[in-house]
């Protein structure tokens, strides 16, 4: 039978296109400067594993990164965790965006669903985020202060962020469409001392007000002192009633020079969130040098993004796509900003922007490309889409119908670049090089500095079986630390408790024979939809707050070339039933309190939770047995104090498969 692994790729760059491509004038000067040539990019990629060292002074010296002092070393301390990165360098995140200012283009251009239009030249930007940064200075915000927003996908989002940035303030972000639930998880840790938050969004066609929440915001979030108010739903809102609250246009309209603080390599740039299956979320730090050159890295070797691009990716503020979007100005490239539901009025909205707006590069989440083929959309006909070279998918795996779909239906010669890699570290471990052919449901390679390999149980390495995804060496970007976490203890128990001293990232991943990559989906419980994760507590702590509700599982698959499918289920109170009526306010409430991107495809009803002896639901084995696998690999029936419970999902399974 052939497969998809037999057959030609899909596509194949040109010569032009290979010798223009950045990645190649990167070899080039390291044939020049530095004396090395490799064959293949295989040849590259091993060598920038190799020799870290190397590698990322390499990388620093091509592209002129901002480092001030010395250079040496390169990697001061190599274990995983607690690697020490240049730690006789200075640098700020902000002083690459605004070495790219340029009078020739715009930084920004932002549309919203309700038509909203807005273009923001670098002179602005610059303008903009100085003032901001100094009325920042004067409330007293020093640098590791922690500004935090609840924003939309909005220019002033970038602009608050620079600012915060250039301060050497903590940036950390949630979307608006968040409940305040999860909004106070996340910001209550880091006891933030700013906050820059919106009176409201659009989502399909609807306007929603957030001026409730921010209230209620400001009362569990004792550590804040002042308020910054963005207009956005209504141009006249003011913060009135709100102690120490300021409109946004009281923040940003005095004329003044950008001040930029220089900060050691690894100083707190912004904290983000991934939430694990108990607990609060993890409230992750990356250090403004670490994401800098990875960043860098990624938009310029792995996206072949150059100055003038325009460059798009569809994200709300709420995934670290956005933090990517924002790398697009680090490479000199035309941030193309879409705030809104991008299925409304219909799943061509994204695909007219991207028309509009002439892009070069334009990126999804997987899902959304399943999603356009799924509604018969055909983008060709209804966009122009001359300028287009670059797709980029993320945030589960992209399916081999998607490959097909994308080179049937929007340009045969765009070159497809999917790239997998996690909010953890804010990069990328595989993804695309646009030099190599790509081939459907295939990853083409993994990333330069990136010692990624598929583990078995035993630290033995698979090729062309599915095993384990780690990361054997450092990468800059990893995180920092984890807020409030003494002693590393969180740390160490989610990425380095399998294997010691090895990141392991919890993906399936299989290394094909030609150097390529597939990712298989999720191998721990936490809800990864649309790129968006969220763990199962934050969930179960609202669903089971319901009086109806006693105890609840959820899991998320993920199908290679199927629909993933996320059920609750639930045991309910003697006496309920799940009608119609009870499954639509379990869904309301996640929508409502966390997020609409987690609502349940399905809620069932179930006799009992499967819980081990120490009362811990069986999230991973339920679903290892709704992805196929036996039931006596996945669990072990007399470590459960249930487990008669167990039969209930088997039968399921059983259904299913």
């Amino acid at each position: 039978m052939t497969t998809d692994d037999d057959l030609p790729p899909i596509w194949q760059p040109t010569a032009e296109r290979s010798a223009a491509a950045r990645i190649t004038a990167f070899q080039g000067w390291l044939a020049r400067e530095k004396g090395l040539c490799f064959a293949d990019y295989q040849a590259l990629w091993r060598w920038s594993v190799d020799d870290l060292d190397a590698f990322w002074t390499a990388l620093v010296e091509h592209f002129a990164l901002p480092l001030e002092g010395e250079r040496a070393p390169v990697l001061a301390e190599r274990s995983m965790p607690g690697a020490r990165w240049f730690p006789n360098a200075r640098t700020n995140y902000v002083n690459q965006v605004f070495r790219q200012r340029s009078s020739d283009r715009p930084a920004l251009v932002f549309r919203n669903e309700a038509g909203a239009r807005d273009e923001v030249s670098w002179e602005r930007l610059e303008r903009e985020t100085a003032s901001l940064a100094l009325w920042l200075r004067e409330q007293g915000v020093r640098p590791g202060d922690r500004v935090v927003a609840y924003l939309p996908n909005i220019p002033q989002a970038v602009t608050a962020f620079l600012a915060a940035a250039s301060v050497g303030a903590v940036w950390s972000l949630c979307s608006p469409e968040m409940g305040l639930a999860a909004v106070v998880d996340r910001f209550r840790q880091i006891e933030p001392k700013v906050l820059i938050a919106v009176d409201g969004y659009r989502w399909s066609g609807q306007a929603h007000d957030r001026r409730e929440i921010v209230a209620r915001l400001l009362e569990d979030l004792p550590s804040v002192e002042r308020l910054v108010l963005v207009p956005y739903l209504d141009a006249a809102a003011k913060p009135r009633g709100w102690p120490n609250g300021v409109a946004w246009a009281e923040t940003v309209g005095r004329s003044t020079p950008l001040r930029v603080e220089s900060l050691a390599f690894d100083h707190p740039l912004w904290v983000v969130y991934s939430s694990g299956t108990t607990g609060l979320p993890k409230a992750i730090v990356h250090g403004h040098g670490g994401i800098l050159i990875e960043h860098v890295k990624t938009m310029a070797l792995h996206n072949d993004v150059a100055a003038g691009d325009r460059f798009h990716w569809f994200t709300t503020t709420g995934w670290v796509m956005w933090n990517l979007n924002v790398a697009s100005l680090l490479v000199g490239a035309v941030m193309c900003i879409y705030d809104g539901n991008p299925a409304w009025p219909d799943y061509g909205t994204l695909w007219r922007f991207c028309g509009e707006m002439d892009l070069d590069f334009f990126g999804a989440g997987a899902a959304f490309f399943s999603m356009c083929e799924k509604n018969g959309v055909e983008p060709r006909r209804i966009a122009a889409l001359g300028r287009l070279r670059t797709i980029g998918s993320t945030g589960s795996p992209l399916a081999p119908q998607s490959y097909r779909w994308i080179y049937d239906n929007v340009r045969r010669d765009v070159w497809l670049a999917p790239m997998s890699g996690g909010t953890d570290f804010a990069g990328a471990f595989v993804g695309g090089v646009p030099t190599l052919p790509v081939f459907v449901g295939e990853m083409q390679a993994r990333c330069l500095g990136a010692d990624v390999r598929a583990w078995d149980d035993a630290r033995r390495e698979l090729v062309d079986e599915v095993g384990e995804l780690v990361c054997v060496s450092p990468i800059p970007s990893m995180p920092l630390y984890l807020w409030s976490d003494p002693g590393g203890k969180r740390l160490n128990e989610t990425y380095f408790d399998v294997y010691p001293g090895v990141w392991r990232h919890g993906d399936w991943l299989r290394i094909t024979p030609r150097g390529g990559a597939v990712i298989y989906g999720r191998s721990d419980a936490t809800i990864n939809r649309h790129g968006v994760r969220m763990g199962t507590s934050e969930l179960y702590r609202v669903v089971e707050a319901l009086p109806e509700v006693l105890d609840s599982l959820v899991v998320d698959l993920e199908y290679l070339g199927r629909e993933s499918w996320m059920p609750l289920f639930v045991v309910l109170r003697t006496g309920c039933s799940l009608d119609a009526a009870l499954i639509e306010r379990i869904k309301a409430a996640i929508r409502e309190q966390l997020s609409a991107r987690h609502v349940p495809n399905d809620v069932i009803e179930v006799p009992e939770i499967p819980r081990t002896l120490t009362g811990k639901k069986l999230e991973v084995p339920v679903k290892k047995l709704l992805l196929g696998q036996p039931a006596h690999k996945v669990a072990h029936r007399d470590a459960l104090a249930n487990p008669a419970s167990l039969d209930w999902f088997l039968n399921l399974a059983l259904r299913r498969h």
